[in-house]
């Protein structure tokens, strides 16, 4: 989404988002992230203007005060930068990659289910499944911080019962043109 980006020629415009619509914005993370309001807050206070930025395919970058918080494509989930996601970990269920798939990542290739279900790789018990369509936090194994945001292809249950195709797209990882955007 991000391999070739950048603001001057892929950003059509900056918009201040008016605040009914910003109320609007802030309950439909709060329910797709299922985090508390005051993390919200803390990451986006209430008193603070959000700028809707528009860019080529669809692509929606909201910022406060410059600095890229929230991504969109289309009418699909809000994704936190990779940035929000070093200062707010826990935002995001998480799935972890074994160390055979980071290079991958780190190219933005999509996340296959053997890297997922391997000796290294993490997926979250029965009990916690995540579902397809879900926005996860991408760790790979051996590091500490998350090396990118995915949605998952299918739910957690599937990938480790199918075992093959693309578990979970890449959105957002580490290295790409938005990581390397400080603020917009």
């Amino acid at each position: 989404m991000f391999k070739k980006f950048s603001p001057s020629s892929d950003v059509s415009g900056h918009v201040p988002m008016k605040s009914s619509v910003q109320r609007n914005l802030r309950a439909t993370i709060l329910s797709q992230w299922k985090i508390e309001p005051e993390t919200l807050e803390a990451i986006w206070p209430k008193k603070e203007g959000l700028v809707h930025a528009k860019c080529r395919e669809h692509i929606a970058i909201y910022t406060v005060h410059g600095e890229p918080l929230f991504v969109q494509h289309f009418d699909g989930p809000f994704m936190p930068t990779l940035r929000l996601l070093h200062k707010y970990p826990y935002i995001l269920p998480s799935v972890k990659i074994d160390r055979g798939a980071i290079r991958f990542l780190l190219a933005g290739a999509n996340m296959m289910c053997p890297g997922l279900t391997s000796k290294g790789g993490w997926l979250p018990p029965s009990e916690e499944g995540i579902p397809a369509g879900a926005v996860v936090a991408i760790h790979a194994e051996g590091k500490e911080h998350a090396v990118g945001v995915g949605l998952t292809k299918m739910s957690t249950e599937d990938i480790k019962r199918i075992n093959k195709d693309v578990g979970v797209e890449t959105l957002v990882y580490l290295g790409d043109d938005l990581w390397d955007l400080k603020t917009l």
